[in-house]
């Protein structure tokens, strides 16, 4: 699936021959602004390099991740979407075990995201066994508000149509991710404080930057 240029900028399918670049412009343009992972103050990309590969890739071999490119500066990625079909049964974690993940920030950020898809209660909601789950959804910082968000978007409801997916689920971290999907008319289904996501010792595992309080599920039928 390849769209036609608007502004410049082709969306296109992703393939596994482009996830080395995709990583790169995840490490310069994802993990420093998502807020867990920019106010975790710890290389996250570096972490559990093995785990997040495979999720990503997984993603990539449906053939429903996106990747936008700017035609007009040599094809150079300016954003993505990473997704693919979740299931029922994916609201339980898989290895590596839980009291393992602990021990850096991308363990606790999938723990909290675990703890979200359990109690969001998606599949019973909306009476389904499967749905399009949009992972990250990334736009390079130059790109930013000019609506290739939104174009991303509206290219992934249509890949999920296309595979007889119902309802596509969005878990946001940021408080501008979150609104952006309200505008795109998915609602809120679940949502979690950061100041009440405490550890063991009754503190606080996140803290990032205001606006960003609140991870929020948001959800859609297509």
């Amino acid at each position: 699936m390849t769209s036609k240029p608007r502004n410049g900028v082709t969306i296109r399918t992703m393939s596994p021959e482009d996830y080395e670049n995709v990583k790169a412009f995840m490490k310069t343009e994802y993990f420093t602004a998502e807020p867990l992972c920019q106010s975790s103050g710890e290389p996250v990309h570096l972490q559990n390099e093995e785990e997040n590969d495979g999720i990503n890739l997984s993603m990539i071999h449906q053939g429903t991740c996106l990747l936008a490119l700017d035609e007009s500066n040599g094809g150079r990625i300016v954003g993505f979407v990473l997704a693919g079909a979740q299931f029922s049964e994916d609201v339980e974690p898989q290895p590596p075990a839980i009291e393992t993940l602990e021990q850096n920030a991308w363990g606790r950020i999938y723990i909290i995201l675990i703890k979200a898809k359990r109690e969001a209660n998606l599949f019973q909601r909306y009476g389904i066994s499967k749905a399009l789950y949009s992972h990250v959804t990334c736009v390079a910082t130059a790109m930013r508000g000019k609506g290739l968000g939104s174009r991303l978007t509206a290219t992934l409801v249509d890949v999920g149509r296309s595979r007889g997916l119902s309802v596509r689920v969005a878990y946001c971290t940021s408080f501008y991710s979150a609104r952006q999907k309200e505008e795109l008319d998915m609602e809120c289904i679940y949502s979690l404080n950061y100041a009440d996501h405490k550890d063991d010792q009754g503190r606080v595992i996140f803290a990032p930057a205001a606006p960003n309080s609140t991870l929020r599920v948001m959800a859609m039928r297509l």
